[in-house]
C-alpha cells in the first residue's frame, strides 16, 4: 500500500511539472503578463508623445503662432517696438555682456514700491 502511494505521489508530481514549469507553464504565463503590462505602459506614452508631436507638426504648418512661440522661446527673438524685461532673483549678477541695469534699493518687506515720479519740495512760504 505505501509502494503504491509513492509511485501514485510520483506520477502526480510528473503531470503536475509541465503545467507549473514547463515550456507554456503558470510562471512563464505570469512573467509574459507582467511584461505586457510593462509594454503596454510604455506604448501608452509613446503614443501621448506622439499625438504631442502631431498637434506640434499642425501647429506649425498651419499657424504662425506655434513658430512665434518657439522663436521667442527658444531664439529669444521679439517683435519690433516691444522691450524685453528680464527680472533677476534677489542677490544675483546681470548676465555680463547685457545692457547696465541701475536697481533701485530694495523696499523693506511688505511695503509697497512708490511708482509715482518724484517731484521737488516746494519751498516754505515767507510771509
Amino acid at each position: 500500500m505505501r509502494l503504491l502511494f509513492l509511485v501514485l505521489f510520483a506520477l502526480v508530481g510528473l503531470i503536475q511539472y509541465p503545467l507549473w514549469a514547463g515550456k507554456g507553464g503558470w510562471f512563464k504565463v505570469w512573467d509574459l503578463q507582467k511584461q505586457l503590462v510593462e509594454q503596454r505602459e510604455t506604448n501608452d506614452g509613446l503614443r501621448a508623445r506622439n499625438n504631442a508631436l502631431d498637434a506640434e507638426v499642425h501647429d506649425l504648418q498651419s499657424g504662425t503662432g506655434a513658430i512665434e512661440e518657439r522663436a521667442r522661446g527658444e531664439l529669444g527673438m521679439m517683435r519690433e517696438g516691444e522691450i524685453f524685461v528680464q527680472i533677476l532673483p534677489q542677490n544675483t549678477t546681470p548676465p555680463a555682456g547685457g545692457a547696465s541695469v541701475a536697481t533701485p534699493a530694495t523696499p523693506a518687506a511688505g511695503a509697497i514700491p512708490n511708482n509715482r515720479p518724484s517731484t521737488p519740495a516746494r519751498p516754505a512760504a515767507r510771509h
